[in-house]
């Protein structure tokens, strides 16, 4: 695994949402670096890659209310337990679980494995929230997936909440997420 500054030289057997990734990065002028790596299913398979680009990873969990009918993406620190009683007051939505794959790929252009913030540009009708967990915002960087999990970027924090969140369209709640029962 090789740290690289920017999209990779050769395009050739990359998905199309991974290029689109990259093409919308470059279009708004925002500096990544980038890495390939094997496929990452988990926050475990991650932390080589965390390592090799100096950044922990966030979880990014696609979370959806009990009628299927409000989506939410959720960033949060990568060693962060999460509690949906504890997000389910914050936001206001009884019952969240785990969306299905279907809606992923519906609303994301994403399969399980490479949820990621960048998915929000293929969800231009907004069906999706974003909810960041307060402690993200506090980091230099932030690491995510190019919409496929072969590929790690890592953005400054600064340039994804202030430029590329706003050419996505997106706003961005903000909550406090603990890891306990009784908040």
């Amino acid at each position: 695994m090789e740290l690289q500054n920017g999209r990779p030289a050769d395009a050739a057997g990359r998905m199309d949402k991974e290029i689109r990734t990259y093409d919308f990065l470059d279009g708004l002028g925002v500096d990544y670096q980038r890495m390939d790596h094997e496929a990452a299913f988990t926050m475990e398979a991650c932390k080589e890659v965390d390592e090799a680009l100096g950044v922990e990873m966030c979880k990014n969990l696609f979370l959806c209310n009990r009628q299927k009918t409000d989506f939410y993406l959720l960033l949060i620190p990568g060693d962060k337990v999460f509690k949906t009683k504890e997000l389910s007051k914050q936001i206001g939505s009884a019952r969240l679980s785990f969306a299905s794959a279907e809606y992923m790929e519906k609303y994301l252009d994403i399969t399980p494995g490479a949820v990621s913030i960048m998915g929000l540009m293929n969800d231009k009708n907004n069906v999706v929230r974003l909810l960041v967990d307060e402690d993200l915002l506090k980091e230099e960087w932030i690491g995510c997936h190019p919409c496929v999990n072969t590929s790690s970027i890592r953005v400054k924090t600064k340039d994804m909440f202030d430029t590329v969140m706003k050419a996505m369209h997106h706003e961005m709640t903000v909550v406090k997420l603990t890891g306990e029962e009784n908040k």
